[in-house]
């Protein structure tokens, strides 16, 4: 069952996602050689705290407990790196996933940040697999398929240049997902189009979380002894992007961005919806 919200149900989940975009932001201001990924998720923590929020991520998940409030994955982990004693040097990429609870509302957004200067071929990785996010978000119109999020995605990394010495690589087994009074729920999102199936329709209430995950290799990945960290399969470096999105009468509304996704769509000749909170 997907859970629909009501426009008052939404506007709480503003509150929860303009919280996580503030962790987000205070987190990229911080990237820098020499920092730890302890200290981003310390800084992180502060801001969830300090806006009277709790986390979504420091809590048993499947019956394993994640102990950080971000996932902070550097170069090839894709997604679920766990905060610690790594200390972050020039040249490398870190995806930061962040997620806060606010009235029993969650949200949950991700960024890929580079450390310093980092190769070219990084730095396309990140703007291509955020260009794939915002064509997937393009499509959280009322009327539209879930399949139509994913054929976006997948389309948009697909018509990219290849990068130097490399490819694209969709991660195959993970993707986004309904959030709401949890953070994980119906429906998930592939990144991909698999087999004939449409998926529900996009009706207003529907709230995703849209987060491709891209490497310069392969799209297969493993997991760590630590039960949480994946990483690509062939060492290549992965980028992960995220927002939590809202389908109203009005369009698409993009919950963790602080302008409700309004200069992003706009560039894909969309309109947002107008933010609840105003």
């Amino acid at each position: 069952m997907v859970e629909i919200k009501t426009p008052e149900q939404i506007a709480k989940m503003r509150v929860a996602g303009l919280v996580v975009a503030e962790a987000l932001k205070a987190c990229r201001e911080a990237v820098a050689p020499g920092i730890t990924t302890q200290e981003l998720n310390d800084i992180a923590d502060k801001v969830i705290t300090g806006h009277g929020a709790t986390s979504n991520f420091r809590a048993h998940h499947g019956g394993l407990w994640f102990p950080g409030v971000i996932c902070a994955s550097v170069n090839e982990e894709v997604v679920h790196g766990i905060p610690g004693e790594r200390v972050l040097q020039e040249g490398d990429i870190i995806s930061i996933d962040c997620g806060a609870i606010v009235d029993g509302w969650h949200g949950d957004a991700a960024i890929t940040v580079a450390v310093g200067e980092t190769a070219p071929q990084n730095e396309l990785l990140s703007r291509v697999t955020e260009g794939s996010m915002w064509a997937g978000i393009a499509q959280m119109k009322k009327g539209n398929r879930l399949v139509d999020v994913s054929r976006a995605i997948e389309g948009f990394v697909r018509r990219q240049p290849l990068p130097p010495k490399g490819k694209w690589g969709i991660t195959e087994g993970y993707g986004g997902h309904g959030i709401g009074t949890a953070m994980h729920m119906e429906p998930h999102v592939l990144n991909y189009v698999a087999g004939r199936g449409k998926g529900p329709k996009l009706i207003p209430g529907t709230v995703l979380a849209i987060e491709p995950m891209v490497s310069l290799g392969t799209p297969h990945t493993a997991i760590l002894d630590d039960e949480w960290t994946v990483v690509t399969t062939d060492g290549t470096w992965a980028s992960h992007w995220e927002h939590s999105v809202a389908v109203t009468e009005q369009g698409p509304l993009v919950l963790t961005a602080f302008d409700g996704g309004k200069a992003e769509l706009a560039k894909l000749g969309v309109v947002a919806a107008p933010d609840p909170l105003g």
